[in-house]
């Protein structure tokens, strides 16, 4: 098995909502959810998403901030990711993402690698991008802009 096949890239983005999910202003984000998370399953180089019972993961806690909405994904590689969120009706939504979140200073998304068939937890997302907030892109957390290869990586503190 080749370094690439051995791994698969989860990714995690959070963002900071503006109103409560339920509020007139979010409704177009809210109807978008579920037609946006069936493109995502059904692209190319989708492995798997974080998700309750609803079928999407608003109700998942992230960081202790209940204004905080967490999206954390695998994917087969660094190009099906970019290919699903550059395009179609994800590329609409995130063109309209000021509407609806806070504008954060610090690092909301974050990218690692995972042994092929590892599901993170919601704790290791948080580590992950706590650790770019400290110390920056490096092979253990990076970003879109600063990504590494897949290679021998370091398991998650507590993973």
């Amino acid at each position: 098995m080749t370094a690439s096949a051995a791994y698969e890239l989860a990714q995690v983005n959070i963002a900071r909502l503006k109103y409560p999910l339920d509020s007139p202003q979010l409704w177009d984000f809210v109807d978008a959810l579920d037609p946006v998370n069936a493109v995502a399953d059904a692209a190319d180089g989708f492995v798997w998403r974080l998700q309750d019972e609803s079928g999407d993961a608003t109700d998942i806690p992230v960081l202790g901030d209940d204004w905080l909405i967490i999206n954390m994904s695998v994917w087969r590689d660094k190009d099906a990711l970019t290919a699903f969120m550059y395009q179609g009706r994800h590329r609409e939504l995130l063109a309209r993402r000021r509407e609806w979140f806070e504008r954060v200073s610090e690092a909301m998304a974050v990218l690692w690698w995972v042994p092929a068939g590892h599901r993170p937890t919601v704790a290791e997302a948080e580590e992950r991008l706590l650790h770019l907030r400290a110390h920056g892109p490096t092979d253990y957390a990076f970003t879109l802009r600063m990504s590494f290869p897949p290679q021998e990586v370091q398991p998650a503190v507590g993973g």
